[in-house]
Order: structure tokens, then sequence, then C-alpha cells
């Protein structure tokens, strides 16, 4: 087994959070904004909820989830991860830092006992490590290290925990891959969770879920680092083009039966053909999405389970909605939104 872990001689307890300004430190800021969130949005969440057949006894097994500023996602939060009731989830994140440490081809685990959030430092379960013992160890590796540096999760955790306080996780990364590793990969880790589950006695939907954190498109011509994201022009006519074709891609790899056919899809909308490092459509979850849903298509297979049907939550950008006002409760925005600069959240539940 690889590990990246601190520097000798140190011993890490706890994983502190990355964004402290995007997102909550305290509960006090939690219970607030989803507050704010509820008398804000409530007729949009109403709305969302009904198209997406969500009731009160809705249990997702999968979720796909945004990870950016709760200040721009606002309700799509609530909406898709209310649903997510299991005591235990698996949650796959995006590897932002992955070129930096050059990491690739492999799941990526930490070794964290306790991660800190604005409820305290919950526990990670204690079923990571006995689904890492059930795995190859050309499949994964252990660092610290990335996972230290990451946001993609931390994000979701808390209204996981608002929901309820005694949820546990199993927290993965997942970095560049190209279809046919991500693929026999997801076969293999579907494997070892159908083991544990059957081993454990465990429920999907009720004692386990899936989480997979991606924001959608990262669209405009201004502070990406240099980089032009907007094929469609960055005007008014250009963000209409660019929602059209994000629709296309929830419609045809997301929404319905879940299949093979529509991750391949997924990837052939979000990933370069040529270069499977390099975006063809910028959503940041272009390998944790895929993983992800293999993973569980496989899982379906292997537990008997009947398929999964992927229903959309709703899809928002951060200047398609009226922020959610957190600067008087101390947080922030950590990028701006405008027509030349904004980001699209996809969320989408499987029963």
């Amino acid at each position: 087994m690889i590990s990246c872990r601190p520097e000798a001689g140190k011993t890490a307890q706890l994983k502190q959070p990355v964004d402290t300004v995007g997102f909550a430190s305290h509960a006090w800021q939690m219970d607030s904004l989803v507050q704010r969130i509820n008398r804000q949005y409530a007729g949009i969440m109403d709305s969302l909820r009904e198209q997406a057949g969500i009731d009160n006894n809705t249990r997702w097994r999968v979720a796909i989830t945004p990870h950016d500023d709760y200040s721009y996602v606002g309700p799509l939060y609530p909406v898709v991860l209310k649903p997510v009731k299991a005591k235990t989830v698996f949650m796959f994140g995006v590897a932002h830092k992955a070129r930096q440490f050059g990491l690739e081809n492999k799941l990526v685990f930490d070794s964290f006992p306790y991660w800190k959030t604005p409820y305290g430092n919950v526990k990670i379960s204690e079923l990571r490590g006995e689904l890492i013992q059930l795995l190859p160890e050309d499949i994964y590796l252990v660092s610290d290290t990335l996972q230290a540096v990451e946001h993609s999760l931390e994000a979701i955790i808390p209204f996981l925990q608002y929901f309820d306080s005694s949820v546990q996780f199993v927290p993965i990364l997942v970095p560049y891959m190209n279809y046919e590793r991500l693929d026999s990969i997801a076969e293999t880790l579907a494997t070892a969770l159908a083991k544990l589950a059957k081993k454990k006695n465990m429920d999907w939907g009720r004692d386990f879920a899936i989480v997979i954190s991606t924001d959608a498109v990262h669209y405009g011509d201004e502070d990406w680092g240099g980089q032009n994201y907007a094929p469609y022009g960055a005007d008014s006519a250009g963000y209409k083009q660019a929602v059209q074709h994000e629709y296309e891609i929830i419609n045809n790899c997301l929404r319905g039966k879940l299949s093979t056919e529509k991750i391949r899809k997924f990837m052939q909308y979000t990933v370069k053909e040529e270069d499977y490092k390099d975006y063809k459509w910028t959503w940041c979850g272009r390998y944790s999405v895929p993983l992800g849903l293999l993973t569980a298509y496989y899982l379906h297979q292997d537990l008997g389970d009947k398929p999964l049907e992927g229903w959309l939550a709703g899809y928002f950008t951060s200047i398609g909605l009226a922020p959610v006002p957190v600067k008087d409760i101390g947080m922030g925005v950590t990028a701006p939104a405008k027509l030349r600069h904004w980001v699209g959240y996809a969320g989408v539940g499987y029963r």
C-alpha cells in the first residue's frame, strides 16, 4: 500500500476544514443558514421536491450534490441531501489537487480518525478500515496530505449532520482516471462493498448510502486562472446556451434508469478523448461522478437489488438565484458570480 501521510513523528488525529468562508464553521451558523434557506426558497423547494417525487419517506440510495459556497448553492443542499437517511455514507469526492501531488489511477482514502465539522469532531466510520482490508492494494492509497487540502466532501457533511447528528462517513477521493480504469476499480469496489453489506446485514438506503460530490460547469472567461471556459461566449446568450448544454448532459446521462452506457456518455461529455486528464466540459467531478455511479451500478447487481433510477432534484447556477445572505453570520463567498464567471449546480437522487 502506498501511503502519503504527514511528516514522520507527527500524529494527525483531526482533519481541519479547508474552507471557513464559503462553508459554515459553527453549529449556530448552520442552524441559521438552513432556517434562512427554508424561508427564502420555500416555494422553490416545494416545487423541486414535487418534481423529483420526494416526500418524507424518500430514501436515496445514491445522491449527487454540489460542493460550492453555501450562499450560492442555497436550496439545492437540503433538497438533495435530506433524503439521504442512511447511518453510514460512503462519499466520493473530487481530488482538486491530485495533479499537484502526482496522484492518479487509484482511489484515495485518508486515515484521520476524526474530521472537524460545525457540529464538533465527527468520528470516521470503522467501515473505512474494513472496506480497505477487502480491496487489492493496487487500486487505492492512503493520503492524509491530499485529504487535508481538499474541500469537496467537507461541504456536504454539515448538511447531513443537520438532519441526523449520528451519521457516520467513509471519505474517498477520486483523482484522474480513464473510463476503463474507473470501470475496473468500480467493479472491484462494488464487490467489496457488497461483501461488507452482507457481512453486516446492512440495507442499502437505510444502513448505508453513496453520496457523490461535484459542481457542474465552471463557466466564463474571467478569474479562472487565465483559462477561457466560455465556448458559447460570456454574455447572456452564451449563458443560455451553456445551461441548455448542462441539461443535455443531465438528461442524457444522469436521469432515468442507470446504465453503463449513460455513465460512459457522461465522461464523453466532460473529458477529452485524446487526454483523459483534460476537460472537455468543465465539471470538476468528471471522475467522481462516473466512479460513484459505476460502483452503484455494479453494487445493485451484486446485492440483487432493483436497478437504480435517477431523479433530478434541481439545477441552478451561481447567478440564477439570489444568494443566501451570510455576511452577518460570519460567512462569505470564495469566488465572484457574474456572466463572465459562474458555476452550475446539479442535484440528482437515485432510488
